[in-house]
């Protein structure tokens, strides 16, 4: 502040100067603190209480290369825009790779959400290393051995910005990720192996038994020979049928069906990583997180019949209950036959109104696909009723 003073008159004039004090620390300081080796939030109590600064500017010494990685829900190939989800599985790494360090901030957990009214930033993730190249390998690695599912996640985005030759080069500017964008943001389609793995998964063969109960550890048990269990997966806007079955050294056998090809005697070369979570199955490969839906075998089974005029059995079972008969008019959602399987009692409903042509046999077994209800073609009945 400049005052101007007449000796006669008094005070005339003032002149103010105002320089702006940020006084809080940045989102990045975590890379601050690795390469100097300080704690800043430290310094800022103490100064706060009255202290000196622990050091002067020409004590203070920058040591190896650090960089931080901002996990935020958000979709990096729709431009950024932020995601919403619950954090149905996240899982860190628990150590930097071989001659790095790391920290990871977060203030999440599994089980908390993600809602559009907050930041949508998940963690972030520093790594140190006395170089540059061994900084930034070291954070490529973290990247790809964290585990987030139940919502969209940048993890993919930034393992790919960090393996991108002009960033690794150093060549970076404000226009480099805008540049490089669709490469940075496309993720490759699922392997094989990938999708083998969540269609293993989403059968419930080879799970852990819930309890103690032998039947409960029977998965995939047949008295004779082995039988294949039918399932169907979702990626995308992409419909993925798969079979599996045991072998008789006891692996597990995958087969899906065309587009994606044969997966028949799948070896897995290592445990897959991967999260189970309501209707969905997440394999992580690197750095991507693949998520497939499950779709509701009974649901599957009403959208084929409104398709095809007929009702499959979604899974072996016994036709415990049969409640209508051939000839029988039913209406949308009437109950039609009670199926037994995996110790529960399934209703079959009709996906529409319409006649039953044909109904299973009270007390018959059933396997995976067997027509359990026809209905009377349009076009049949509406040629009866014209003669």
């Amino acid at each position: 502040i400049e005052f101007i003073v007449d000796a006669s008159q008094g005070l005339k004039a003032a002149r103010f100067w105002f320089m702006e004090m940020n006084t809080r620390l940045q989102v990045e300081h975590p890379v601050t603190e690795m390469v100097t080796g300080t704690d800043l939030v430290e310094w800022q109590l103490r100064v706060a209480s009255g202290e000196k600064l622990p050091k002067t500017q020409s004590e203070i010494a920058l040591v190896g290369h650090a960089f931080e990685a901002r996990i935020y829900a958000e979709d990096a190939a729709k431009g950024f825009l932020p995601a919403t989800g619950t954090l149905h599985h996240l899982k860190f790494p628990d150590a930097a790779s071989e001659g790095a360090t790391m920290r990871i901030e977060t203030g999440v957990r599994a089980g908390d959400a993600i809602s559009p009214y907050y930041d949508p930033m998940i963690a972030k993730l520093i790594v140190h290393a006395t170089d540059r190249q061994g900084a930034l390998e070291a954070l490529g690695a973290a990247l790809s051995r964290t585990e987030i599912a139940g919502s969209t996640v940048n993890t993919a985005f930034l393992a790919a910005l960090a393996a991108d030759p002009d960033f690794a080069a150093g060549d970076v500017d404000t226009s480099l990720i805008g540049r490089h964008q669709e490469t940075l943001a496309t993720v490759p389609p699922p392997s094989d192996e990938t999708i083998a793995a969540a269609a293993l998964a989403a059968s419930g063969a080879g799970a852990t038994p819930s309890s103690d109960d032998p039947w409960s550890s029977l998965v995939g048990y047949a008295h004779f020979h082995s039988v294949a269990r039918r399932t169907w997966l979702k990626f995308g806007e992409d419909d993925i049928a798969a079979k599996v079955s045991v072998r008789a050294d006891g692996r597990f056998q995958v087969a899906l069906d065309k587009p994606y090809g044969d997966t028949n005697s799948h070896d897995f070369r290592a445990t897959p990583r991967l999260a189970r979570w309501p209707g969905h199955i997440t394999v992580f490969e690197g750095a991507v997180g693949y998520t497939f839906a499950v779709p509701d075998p009974l649901a599957r089974a009403d959208e084929a019949a409104a398709s095809t005029g007929s009702l499959r059995a979604p899974m072996p079972g016994l036709v415990k209950l049969v409640r209508v008969g051939k000839g029988d008019t039913v209406i949308k959602g009437q109950p039609l036959l009670i199926l037994e399987a995996m110790k529960m009692e399934h209703t079959i409903a009709a996906p529409h109104d319409g006649v039953i042509a044909e109904i299973a046999t009270e007390g018959a077994q059933v396997t995976d696909g067997t027509v359990l209800v026809r209905f009377v073609e349009e076009h049949n009945a509406a040629t009866t009723a014209v003669s």
